[in-house]
């Protein structure tokens, strides 16, 4: 098993990365949560890892957080859900706002993420309530806390948007960073892409 992997980012696009280390690249699958907060290509990288071994292929997914792969592991683990789709889950929202999706009971809010159904989405909350039933990490101030996900939420809706305008996802990274930190009190998710978007010009 390959539980970790440290090296130099050789390259990264939307779904995969290619790592090296000593003289080895690696191909590794990552959701865009991780993307986001990769260094830039040639610097080094250090992620947790997954490593998958099929009939017709060996795959490794890696994360950024520690809390992504448990959280990774804990979705393939449902009827239904492989991991694909898991990656597909982790790329839209983060782990501790999935946790309370779960534990809110909240089946429209799963719909919503990348290949869910309905009937997947209440088999994920029946069968995560009790898997995330020690997951801490949602508890905590709720002022710090719905301010943390609120940042968070226009945050990753402000890089998708200048992805698609064809930024590359470092330098919409950078400019989104930049505006919150000139603009800290900023919670318009528009505004922040208009900012972020004249930053570049």
């Amino acid at each position: 098993m390959i539980a970790q992997i440290t090296g130099k980012l050789l390259g990264k696009n939307p779904s995969e990365i290619l790592v090296e280390v000593n003289g080895i690249t690696y191909e590794i699958l990552v959701p865009i949560s991780t993307l986001y907060q990769l260094p830039d290509v040639g610097q080094s990288v250090k992620l947790y890892t997954h490593f998958v071994v099929r009939e017709d292929a060996q795959i490794l997914y890696g994360f950024y957080q520690a809390k992504d792969k448990e959280m990774f592991r804990l979705l393939i683990k449902v009827n239904g859900v492989g991991p694909k789709m898991a990656l597909g889950i982790l790329s839209c929202v983060e782990a501790d706002d999935f946790v309370r999706t779960v534990r809110d009971n909240d089946v429209n809010a799963m719909v919503s993420m990348p290949g869910i159904g309905k009937k997947t989405a209440e088999r994920l909350v029946i069968e995560m309530k009790d898997r995330l039933s020690d997951w801490d990490s949602v508890e905590g101030s709720k002022s710090n806390a719905e301010v943390e996900s609120g940042t968070s939420a226009i945050t990753k809706d402000a890089e998708i948007a200048m992805v698609n305008l064809g930024y590359k996802p470092q330098h919409a990274t950078r400019a989104v960073a930049q505006v919150l930190k000139d603009n800290p009190d900023l919670i318009d998710s528009k505004q922040l892409i208009r900012l972020a978007l004249k930053s570049m010009v």
